[in-house]
């Protein structure tokens, strides 16, 4: 999902597609003829979140954004705010989507999600406290670690490799494919 700009933010020329020298090469982006705008459309840092329960057995929160139709249940996810660190991020977007403090956090990986323009970073995030959901969230539910089915996409690839480091056999579900809109 990237931006759609149609127009300059500094003057206000309708953007074209033009293509220009840059490294590494020719590459057409959206640009402004008037006063030479780029539009670079790079990816957006995303934060996520393997919510490991420390006060419920070990069990894994995952959450229904309430925005999606299905019942698909997964990480907590969050925009990087200007002036923090991803560490910062992940703790923050976990308290406010949650509730729950964050004990101790560890890197799972970096990973790539094209389709919606972005990079995730994603956590292991060991965690205690009472659940309470943000109105971003329709609801929750908590996993045994050998229980949770991963997904061929975004933070799926993330829960299975936090399963295998574990010593688990990540069990895969296929998704819908993303509608057009």
């Amino acid at each position: 999902m990237s931006h759609q700009f149609n127009f300059c933010p500094n003057c206000a020329t309708p953007l074209q597609l033009l293509a220009q020298m840059e490294d590494g090469g020719e590459k057409a982006r959206l640009r402004c003829a008037a006063c030479a705008w780029t539009h670079w459309n790079n990816p957006t840092p995303v934060l996520a979140a393997v919510i490991e329960m420390a006060d419920r057995d070990g069990q894994v929160l995952l959450a229904r954004n309430a925005a999606w139709s299905g019942r698909m249940f997964a990480l907590i996810t969050g925009f990087m705010e200007a002036g923090e660190t991803p560490e910062e991020g992940i703790r923050r977007e976990v308290l406010e989507e949650t509730s729950l403090r964050v004990e101790a956090l560890d890197l799972i990986g970096v990973y790539d999600f094209q389709r919606m323009n972005q990079v995730i970073i994603a956590y292991h995030a060991l965690a205690r406290g009472e659940i309470a959901l943000s109105p971003e969230l329709a609801e929750y539910r908590l996993y045994r670690p050998q229980d949770i089915k991963c997904w061929r996409a975004g933070t799926g690839y993330a829960v299975a490799d936090w399963l295998t480091a574990r010593g688990i056999t990540p069990q895969w579900v296929d998704l819908p494919a993303p509608s057009a809109s």
